[in-house]
């Protein structure tokens, strides 16, 4: 075969395998395409107003983590033995800050399922949306919170209409507290209440001293659905 013959040849080799390469790549995204409709997202960009889930893992005082919604991190800290709860993921509209004072994500516990709620506070919500814009699935950042100090002093009358004993609490102890952004409804029984946890960061003979704020949060961003 002469070389003119065998360039030729070579060449319409070469564009049977781009073909052949195209249709693959073709089958590929019509695969893609049809086990997954966001597919696409993870090279999609936060934008003001998208529709955003958002996986996150509270840190307490001392640094550890007491709630998250991710399910490896709550499987990763249960199987050693520590506590942990179980959250559903945020669902959060980048760019607008929550219109309440607080936020109830519902919560996992074994003796009740999800009945119960745990609050996010309003500027705890507003600094996690605060940065969502930019980022993309799967991006992690983790968030300094405002007002992470939140003490309160709990005195022996208190602890004692709580069913609480002064000489069973140490320092590290976890405490609940019942929240509401209804105060006067909450005190009337009127209004429903959300949980709050905190830690113990003194001990008297008073009474003891608790930490309802957290200094930090870990998100993940799971799914961006766009405005358009």
């Amino acid at each position: 075969m002469g070389d003119k013959k065998q360039k030729e040849a070579r060449i319409k080799k070469v564009k049977q395998v781009l073909v052949v390469g195209a249709c693959v790549l073709f089958v590929i995204l019509m695969i893609l395409s049809g086990t997954s409709s966001h597919w696409l997202s993870i090279f999609t960009v936060v934008k003001p107003g998208d529709t955003v889930v958002v996986d996150y893992t509270f840190y307490d005082m001392s640094g550890n983590p007491f709630l998250t919604s991710n399910q490896v991190t709550y499987t990763q800290i249960s199987s050693k033995g520590n506590n942990i709860l179980y959250g559903k993921p945020l669902s959060m509209t980048a760019g607008q800050n929550l219109t309440k004072s607080l936020l109830p994500v519902q919560i996992y516990t074994s003796d009740s399922g999800w009945s119960h709620s745990f609050a996010i506070f309003g500027p705890e919500y507003d600094a996690i949306g605060g940065t969502l814009l930019g980022m993309k699935t799967g991006d992690q950042k983790r968030i300094q919170l405002p007002n992470a100090s939140m003490s309160q002093f709990w005195s022996n009358d208190t602890l004692e209409r709580n069913n609480l004993s002064l000489d069973t609490l140490n320092i590290g102890d976890s405490l609940a507290m019942a929240v509401s952004d209804n105060p006067e409804g909450m005190a009337s029984n009127t209004s429903e209440s959300y949980t709050r946890f905190g830690s113990i960061t003194k001990k008297t003979v008073d009474g003891v001293i608790i930490d309802f704020g957290y200094p930090y949060v870990d998100i993940s961003i799971t799914d961006i659905n766009p405005t358009s």
